[in-house]
């Protein structure tokens, strides 16, 4: 099966939230640097392709290598539960780090935490990594149509995880009617009225990768940057990362989604205020983009 993509270029103009501003992207770097394992990715020039498509410069973000899992989106999952269970414990976080919550009379309480999360794979595999390593429970479910290796990786790491017989917004909905009655936490990347701050920790993580590259790029200032979408966290938190690093230099921002699931390029065009939303199997070989709702 083919997807195809449309773009929209977006100015990233007005004021940026200081929840992903410079200062939330040291935070989180900050944070990650104390996780063991931790490596900044690599920036990569594409002097060949740049040649070829006629632009003085092309890099790449390239995060094949975070963690040893593949994915950026383990850097919203280890410093959102870090996050929690910080608040659940009445840690402050700003004085204490990963590590500290490996501690043997931490990890007691922390063992006794169930997470549970809906993903289409990286997600819930970057919060099953991070419940793992610190000792807690943790759930993860899948969208119909997600391939048996995916779920695999996840099992391998100890979560309990099935595919659902519904797709990926009903299995957020699903995820949420579970946690509520069990007692547990919901630790998700879609936010909705009454559950924002979860997903605003998730996205601030995901600023490590962007602080990165601002300092692997040094005096170069990008003109645009390509971010891709499913309910667009990243997108959302690095464009406001890159108009507050940048300011009136900031970049154009362009976002990519597949075309059977572009709920922000369809919210975005209509430009009306109100959230638009993709229903149906979304189907395309982007299955970690098979996203309906903002």
């Amino acid at each position: 099966m083919s997807s195809t993509i449309e773009c929209l270029v977006l100015s990233p103009e007005g004021e940026c939230s200081e929840n992903f501003g410079k200062a939330a992207a040291l935070n989180s770097l900050d944070f990650h640097k104390n996780v063991p394992g931790y490596e900044p990715t690599k920036l990569s020039d594409l002097k060949a392709l740049s040649k070829k498509l006629g632009v003085e410069n092309f890099w790449i973000k390239d995060e094949s290598s975070r963690f040893g899992l593949n994915a950026f989106k383990v850097l919203g999952g280890s410093f959102c539960l870090f996050k929690v269970i910080c608040e659940l414990l009445r840690l402050d976080s700003n004085r204490h780090f990963f590590k500290d919550l490996q501690a043997p009379e931490v990890a007691q309480s922390i063992s006794k935490m169930t997470f549970i999360t809906a993903t289409d794979g990286n997600h819930g595999r970057g919060i099953a990594w991070s419940a793992k390593k610190l000792g807690a429970k943790c759930v993860v479910l899948m969208p119909r149509g997600t391939s048996s290796e995916r779920l695999e990786n996840i099992q391998k790491l100890g979560a309990d995880a099935w595919i659902t017989d519904v797709n990926y917004d009903a299995t957020v909905a699903m995820a949420a009617d579970m946690a509520e009655k069990n007692g547990w936490t919901l630790v998700q990347d879609t936010s909705w009225d009454g559950y924002e701050e979860i997903p605003t920790y998730i996205m601030q993580g995901y600023l490590t990768m962007a602080k990165e590259a601002r300092e692997q790029l040094g005096e170069e200032v990008p003109t645009h940057v390509f971010l891709q979408a499913g309910v667009g966290s990243m997108a959302g938190a690095v464009a406001s990362f890159l108009k507050s690093a940048y300011g009136d230099r900031a970049p154009k921002i362009v976002v990519v989604e597949p075309f059977s699931a572009d709920c922000i390029y369809k919210t975005a065009a209509a430009d009306d205020g109100e959230l638009k939303v993709v229903e149906g199997d979304l189907k395309t070989i982007m299955a970690g983009l098979a996203c309906g709702k903002p």
